[in-house]
């Protein structure tokens, strides 16, 4: 119902055609509102019907002039201060955010970047349009700065939005590859709970990791130095004992050869 009375309010400001009614919708409500010849030209059949506005005038060509009726005064007044207004609920660019990881993370941060140029591009335009119509007194005018700043903060703050939820996604690819990363190094080295030759087992003399007995350091280096030890000392006694017996058989035979004194 909002083409109604921004209908009435344009003629509550005076007579006017539909073609001049078009012209205002394009070149101010088109930002806010839009509407097209038939839709504009079918609402002004509508109003008449209701009582609401009626033809103050026709000229060539079957030019019709329009004004507002003392009704739809009381009409848009009722609007302006009665009715609450509509809260926008369906938003297609946002919508399409909910399903962006269906697309990989570049795809994604893509078409972040593209609504945030498209915001800046429509903050320029509206920029533009508020310096146009800077020094125009006219009622429409002085309100719609009003509309037009509120048009150029909102695109300020979607293309603010857009580029900090590109970020986000850069952010969390990057979390995602540093977690990838320390998961094939932690693969690599046999994982964390197996230590690398060196890291706790023995060694032998020449820096070549000793498998367990091989004479490293532990409980089968040490039996094995032990029974180097034994065999040594075993092999003391054996000839130890040799040279005694051969000194005993050489007293003998002195004893028994006279000559050998």
């Amino acid at each position: 119902m909002s083409l109604r009375h921004a209908m009435l309010g344009l003629l509550a400001q005076g007579p006017a055609s539909g073609y001049d009614l078009l012209g205002v919708f394009n070149n101010s409500l088109t930002h806010v509102w839009p509407a097209t010849q038939s839709q504009l030209y079918t609402e002004l059949g509508r109003l008449t019907d209701a009582g609401l506005v009626t033809v103050a005038a026709e000229g060539p060509r079957g030019r019709k002039e329009y004004e507002i009726t003392e009704a739809g005064g009381t009409e848009l007044r009722r609007w302006l201060t009665e009715v609450t207004p509509d809260q926008p609920r369906r938003n297609d660019a946002l919508l399409r955010v909910f399903f962006l990881g269906r697309l990989s993370n570049a795809e994604g941060r893509a078409y972040l970047d593209n609504r945030a140029t498209a915001a800046a591009d429509s903050r320029t335009r509206l920029i533009a349009l508020r310096e146009r119509i800077s020094h125009n007194p006219s009622e429409l005018a002085v309100h719609g700065r009003l509309a037009v700043e509120f048009g150029i903060r909102m695109m300020q703050t979607t293309h603010d939005w857009a580029l900090w939820a590109s970020a986000e996604l850069a952010a969390e690819e990057a979390a995602g590859s540093g977690e990838d990363t320390a998961a094939t190094a932690e693969t690599a080295t046999g994982g964390s709970g197996a230590g690398a030759p060196g890291d706790g087992e023995g060694r032998t003399d020449d820096g070549e990791a000793a498998a367990p007995g091989d004479g490293g350091t532990g409980e089968g280096g040490a039996g094995r130095e032990r029974e180097a030890a034994g065999s040594g000392a075993g092999a003391g006694r054996f000839d130890d004992s040799g040279a005694s017996d051969r000194a005993s058989d050489k007293a003998h035979d002195s004893a028994s050869d006279p000559a050998a004194g």
